[in-house]
């Protein structure tokens, strides 16, 4: 049995006056206050040989997402179905996602920047694979909190939620040279959004930018975050919110990375782990058209739409293309979302890719029920659909539940979190 792993590392900040993606679709930068990285990590059973690449930016459009793996995939020779590329959800970066309400696709930073990079990382990770060793670890870690902040009144606000549901667990997976034992990259997996920084024009990694840094420093070893089940959790900030400025993305990535140097301390013993490749698709059914005149109604509720941004425009986008398909009365219409996927099984440890910013329930019931101890979801990860809420969170509304319910045309069903999770453990267990 062989066990092969390969690193590297390429910057990709854009240029200052880029827009960043996020917040406000206006948002342009006006200073660099840490540089945007992409990390490439390779691994191989000598057969076969899959790409981890950990890009930090927000979200990457769906469509795009399937581009550039296959341009990585033509670079490279890994096949594009072996390729998970994945977003931190940095709301200080470009925009490569194009989300009706949040602003276009910046195609010039794609082509010039985002691309080239993806492809050199990509390339140099791959060449550099040599026989390797694989340990890992994980402990408790605060950083996050629930977002949904739940006020007297019975609305959602995003805020902090001291009584909501997160997922505390920090993970350090270190991968170390066989034959030297020189260290070959750190993966740090958590899940919370990187917003510490707030609306600002500053391009950043946010806090994990940080925490990144501080545990490369401590171990003398590339290091990349990868983002888990972030859609209801953000980081717990001393001001009291989930959003900041510059100080607090500072503040908070060093109680991160002193949680990620501890975790990572834990990391003793290591192996020569299997690898299997698990390939499927995930079929999530979508709800039933309403009427005409429910949609009629809804529209006309919202106004003028000139002004609207963000979820207020993305409603209206929605309803508007639903309006569409009721009045041109289309036939044999889709029942369901259906998207391809990996499962990537690396010793006790198993990546699950999800084009989603899933709540951290999903994440949590994955890790009972898959039966192996490192269950890791990563959301945003080979594209993005918005959010994935969990049932019991539908009817308290929200921002996190309407961007759920406007995303696409047709929207999903309510129970998708069910469906998610049984099509997730299906492939796993094929």
């Amino acid at each position: 049995m062989e066990f092969l792993c390969g690193a590297a590392r390429e910057k990709i900040t854009p240029v200052i006056g880029a827009h960043l993606s996020g917040y406000n679709p206006d948002v342009v930068s006006t200073n660099v206050h840490d540089d945007l990285t992409a990390t490439a990590v390779a691994f191989s059973d000598g057969n076969e040989t899959m790409l981890l690449i950990s890009a930090t930016v927000c979200d990457i459009n769906t469509e795009l997402a399937t581009e550039l793996r296959g341009k990585i995939s033509e670079k490279c020779g890994v096949p594009s179905e072996n390729i998970i590329l994945a977003a931190i959800h940095t709301h200080s970066g470009p925009n490569v996602c194009g989300s009706e309400g949040w602003g276009t696709i910046d195609h010039e930073y794609v082509n010039t920047i985002f691309l080239p990079s993806l492809l050199k990382a990509s390339s140099d990770a791959v060449t550099a694979m040599v026989p390797s060793e694989l340990g890992s670890a994980s402990g408790k870690s605060e950083v996050g909190i629930n977002r949904r902040q739940q006020n007297r009144d019975g609305s959602i606000n995003l805020g902090q939620n001291p009584w909501g549901l997160y997922d505390p667990t920090m993970t350090v997976i270190t991968v170390r040279s066989l034959s030297d034992k020189r260290g070959i990259i750190n993966l740090i997996h958590y899940g919370c959004h990187c917003t510490a920084c707030g609306i600002s024009g500053d391009i950043s990694r946010d806090w994990a930018g940080v925490m990144i840094d501080r545990l490369e420093a401590a171990t003398g070893t590339l290091t990349a975050f990868i983002n888990g089940a972030e859609g209801d959790v953000g980081p717990r900030l001393t001001n009291g919110k989930t959003v900041g400025n510059i100080s607090l993305v500072e503040e908070h990535g060093a109680y991160a990375a002193f949680d990620a140097v501890q975790i990572a301390r834990q990391v003793r013993s290591f192996i020569t782990p299997e690898i299997r490749f698990k390939h499927g698709n995930v079929k999530l059914p979508y709800q039933d058209l309403p009427s005409l005149e429910e949609v009629v109604s809804e529209i006309k509720s919202i106004g003028n739409p000139s002004s609207l941004c963000n979820i207020g425009y993305l409603k209206y986008h929605h309803l508007t293309r639903v309006k569409e398909i009721i009045e041109k009365n289309h036939e044999n219409l889709p029942d369901a979302y259906v998207y391809p996927t990996i499962t990537a099984i690396i010793g006790n440890i198993v990546f699950l890719p999800f084009p989603f910013e899933v709540f951290s329930e999903i994440s949590l019931r994955l890790r009972e029920y898959s039966g192996y101890q490192n269950t890791l979801c990563l959301s945003c990860a080979n594209g993005y659909n918005s959010y994935l809420p969990t049932q019991d969170q539908l009817c308290r509304g929200g921002y996190e539940v309407d961007a759920f319910r406007y995303t696409s045309d047709y929207a999903l069903a309510d129970n998708t979190d069910e469906n998610i999770i049984n099509e997730t453990l299906k492939i796993l267990e094929s």
